[in-house]
């Protein structure tokens, strides 16, 4: 009976439920509490599903004690130390390489491409320069968050603070997967609480941007109508992601992985011989690395790293990106209306965050409801677009300075 009983006692002893209370493990059920919290948010409230159930499902297989599906001793330092994948590795930890290797945000970018419409970018070249503006956010939040991690203890885990603050402006991008890049390559300890939060706040658009939208503009500003865009040849869209891949290559090389990828998807769909490989990019491909993509920052999210003070400060720097960007774009179109004899509607500048396609709705949405007469959907997606090039290379920067 006694050795019954060692037997029985020594097998719970092995159990996850014992080991909630070895060590820190008491962080794991709270951890385990925060993703099932996320998994409401995705099921229930449909925040970003596409993304926040992996990543929510991924944040529980990593907290469960005892599981060793993810091991952050393998990464430590912003290096994969290989030697230890060797043995012992979990299942996490294979598929976390295609994210420390900057493998999935390249082919998320691929199919974003593929699905894209440059076509009101090109036919209003102007809009570049309102997808640039929105970018303000990014740096808003940088400079906010070398001020923030330069307090001694919102910084525990010693990741040089411009990389971190590098890592949380890109948050105003409105890009996951390029949030997710440059938080791998520069503090891949905040990936967790990083990612969370952009694909939180992307599913806010609708929520954070119409109030920053009206209160920036006037009520006449927002009634006016835009004239319809031209049309752009087959030559056109063709043409444009060559020479941009060339030109973004060439001025930011280390923008080169995802503008190249994004270019090609948007070539595979324009050039009207790869149907095949254009319908696969955003289909099959993208869905398939879509879930390994939300697992593995998921995963990264233990309760040793997310459960600190800074976990806090980059949600709200998250959001101070977020209405940054929008303010950006806003005010430049505003600027830019005094020397035009074609006034465009500043609310197409708040699409240029690259929250794609999602932006362009909410600019046509706020300004409908002013204008019954108004359609800004193909005007503001112009600017969406140019987003999503002006936070590549927003990416690329920081990269370049600071990796």
């Amino acid at each position: 009976m006694e050795a019954i009983w060692k037997t029985i006692s020594g097998f719970f002893t092995q159990t996850g439920f014992a080991l909630f209370f070895v060590d820190d493990n008491w962080k794991c059920a709270i951890m385990i509490l925060v993703a099932c919290f996320l998994l409401y948010l995705a099921i229930v409230k449909k925040f970003e599903p596409l993304l926040l159930v992996p990543i929510a499902f991924g944040m529980l297989l990593t907290n469960l004690p005892g599981a060793g599906m993810f091991h952050e001793e393998f990464f430590s330092g912003g290096h994969v130390h290989w030697e230890n994948l060797t043995g012992g590795a979990g299942l996490l930890d294979y598929l976390y390489l295609g994210v420390k290797l900057g493998i999935y945000p390249c082919l998320i970018f691929m199919g974003v491409g593929a699905m894209t419409d440059f076509g009101p970018l090109i036919a209003n070249p102007k809009s570049l320069i309102l997808g640039a503006a929105a970018q303000l956010g990014i740096y808003i939040a940088f400079v906010l968050a070398i001020l923030t991690f330069q307090l001694p203890f919102m910084n525990s885990l010693g990741t040089p603070i411009e990389k971190i603050a590098a890592s949380i402006g890109i948050i105003g991008g409105a890009d996951g997967p390029t949030a997710i890049l440059v938080t791998s390559q520069l503090a891949p300890a905040f990936l967790g609480p990083i990612a969370v939060a952009a694909y939180s706040y992307m599913a806010l658009v609708p929520v954070i941007q119409p109030p920053i939208m009206k209160a920036l503009t006037t009520e006449k500003e927002r009634q006016i109508e835009m004239a319809q865009l031209r049309a752009v040849s087959q030559t056109e869209k063709i043409i444009f992601p060559i020479v941009v891949t060339i030109f973004v290559a060439l001025l930011v090389p280390s923008a080169a992985p995802l503008v190249g990828c994004l270019m090609l998807g948007n070539l595979f769909k324009e050039c009207g011989v790869t149907e095949r490989l254009s319908k696969t990019v955003q289909n099959e491909l993208c869905n398939i690395v879509t879930i390994f993509l939300g697992v593995c920052v998921g995963a990264t999210a233990t309760g040793q790293t997310f459960l600190q003070l800074s976990t806090l400060a980059i949600v709200v720097l998250g959001v101070v990106a977020f209405m940054g960007g929008t303010a950006g774009g806003v005010l430049l179109a505003k600027i830019m209306n005094l020397f035009l004899k074609q006034k465009i509607n500043p609310l197409i500048g708040s699409a240029g965050v690259s929250a794609v396609p999602m932006a362009a709705r909410v600019s046509q949405v706020v300004g409908q409801k002013e204008n019954p007469k108004n359609f800004l959907l193909m005007h503001a997606m112009g600017p969406n677009v140019a987003g999503v090039i002006g936070s590549a290379i927003a990416a690329g920067v920081f990269l370049t300075l600071f990796k």
